[in-house]
């Protein structure tokens, strides 16, 4: 692992209750940073499967302390602009300042276009847009007035870069999130804020095998099979790691990438170079 130095640094990681945000929050700890873990702890009526729980939130914050360093474990709700100011408010209170947004909260549903429900398009787009922007203002804002820099780290997908058949939404927003990262470049460059995105290949989180568990198995490799393959490496499971987005999160939220803003980065297993 490389070893990057978090100290005296607070990380603000979303949908830190399991998976990648919990795999970001460990990460971060472990190089020496506190931690702002927040999940919205709870259902969604879109979504067919467990988000993260309060318990699973409280774990999170055990493994960051486990690491030796501080934890705040907070509920919030991405889609709701006063629940993510309370927040932010409550995470500059305790700990005096941020220094990092780990932009990662977000679902998936599935649903070709044409039959789509309007609900899952609303709660979709509010999850994994509007909450990436709305944590990037009020953070944001944070950045602004402190005037000592800052990072910005929002979860895009390959499929922010390709099509997503069955999951149009979902594309729409990981697009979106590109989009709100290149503009947040040229808007904060003057206050020395990074601001990049990740774009992950499939990775083995719950929030994959609730999916498959909803929709069925055999969803993956049809969508597989539109898109493209999401693995081109052998491995029997397409799925890669939380532990490789965590690395890319560390390294774009370091001083190794001073000069890196505005990118996209494929976390991909090859997915996108064809």
């Amino acid at each position: 692992m490389p070893e990057y130095d978090f100290s005296d640094t607070v990380a603000f990681v979303t949908g830190a209750a399991h998976g990648q945000g919990r795999s970001h929050a460990q990460y971060y700890a472990k190089h020496g940073a506190d931690v702002v873990v927040t999940d919205i702890a709870g259902g969604m009526d879109s979504v067919p499967y467990d988000l993260g729980t309060e318990d699973e939130l409280d774990e999170t914050a055990g493994l960051v302390e486990d690491e030796g360093q501080e934890a705040l474990a907070l509920g919030v709700d991405v889609r709701d602009e006063d629940d993510v100011q309370s927040a932010v408010e409550e995470a500059v209170d305790h700990f005096g300042h941020i220094d990092v947004l780990a932009n990662n909260a977000g679902i998936v549903t599935i649903s070709d276009m044409v039959e789509m429900d309007e609900l899952l398009w609303d709660e979709m787009i509010d999850t994994n847009l509007k909450g990436v922007w709305l944590c990037a203002k009020h953070v944001g804002k944070h950045f602004v007035d402190r005037g000592d820099g800052g990072k910005i780290v929002s979860t895009s997908s390959t499929a922010g870069l390709v099509g997503n058949p069955g999951a149009g939404h979902y594309s729409a927003a990981k697009h979106g999130v590109i989009g709100l990262t290149k503009t947040l470049v040229l808007e904060l460059a003057e206050y020395d804020v990074n601001v990049n995105a990740v774009c992950p290949t499939v990775v083995g989180t719950p929030m994959i095998t609730g999916m498959t568990e909803a929709y069925g198995e055999e969803v993956l490799e049809e969508i597989g099979e539109l898109a493209g393959q999401f693995n081109v490496f052998e491995d029997e499971d397409p799925a890669i790691e939380s532990r490789d987005i965590s690395e890319a999160y560390m390294w774009l939220s370091s001083d190794a990438a001073r000069y890196v803003t505005g990118i996209a980065l494929p976390v991909d297993a090859g997915m996108t170079s064809k």
